[in-house]
């Protein structure tokens, strides 16, 4: 090889290695499509009546606002009349990437219930399957929450952050896919913005609410409608990706 056609191809590998790396977003908005099959969600026969073909699906939005330290799931807010909006939870999470910190504001009857706690550990198994989201490749893995609860994620290495959403994190990139194993609950990403959010995205209000932890809310839950017919789904729903 003459120096000539050295220096030649090396140029394009350095230029091949900086368009590459030039693709890695570590700061953004993701918008979420969350798809809630209530015939799967409700087994109660009560329930049940209220569910048809016609609105068995229930189709919900939710931003993810993140940075290189930290990240915001909420849902995104509408004007419009839903007399179904009450079946489903739309749950909150901050997340401080650099002290490990959550913040998780749950939904309970009308009201918010804050969570304070660290960042979630889960055994994550990365398997080799992949599909396009938002066109970002992205991998798929399975996380098992317990004996009868399995949970698959899509994430890319393309977004830096180990975000995703429902406070989903621990995988080497962002979370733009997420389900239940049965296919109950669905969330993918739909849009995916480079953008550097506001203090005003990124910020959840607390003020001089009472702050929980994770197992001090479980007890309560367990002791106030742990003895109603309804109690054990209550729970199962506020706890579902906890």
């Amino acid at each position: 090889m003459t120096l000539k056609a050295g220096i030649k191809l090396l140029v394009l590998i350095l230029c091949l290695g900086f368009n590459a790396n030039s693709q890695y977003i570590s700061s953004g908005k993701i918008t979420f499509e969350r798809r809630t099959n209530l015939e799967k969600k409700f087994t109660e026969e009560r329930m049940r009546r209220m569910v048809t073909e016609e609105n068995k699906i229930r189709t919900e939005l939710f931003t993810l606002y993140f940075n290189d330290t930290a990240s915001v799931f909420k849902a995104v807010p509408t004007d419009k009349v839903d007399d179904m909006a009450w079946m489903t939870t739309k749950n909150s999470y901050y997340q401080n990437l650099t002290s490990g910190k959550q913040l998780t504001v749950l939904g309970l009857m009308g009201q918010n219930v804050f969570l304070q706690d660290s960042l979630p550990a889960r055994n994550w198994r990365i398997t080799d399957s992949k599909r396009s989201i938002c066109g970002y490749e992205c991998r798929k893995a399975v996380y098992q929450k317990n004996d009868s609860t399995r949970i698959y994620a899509w994430y890319t290495t393309a977004l830096v952050p180990s975000v995703g959403p429902e406070g989903f994190c621990g995988l080497p990139g962002t979370i733009l896919g997420l389900a239940t194993e049965d296919g109950g609950i669905i969330y993918f990403a739909k849009k995916v913005e480079e953008m550097k959010p506001t203090k005003e995205e990124m910020l959840i209000e607390v003020g001089k609410n009472k702050l929980f932890t994770p197992n001090e809310f479980r007890m309560k839950i367990e002791k106030d409608y742990g003895s109603t017919p309804w109690g054990k789904r209550l729970f199962d729903d506020l706890f579902r990706w906890l």
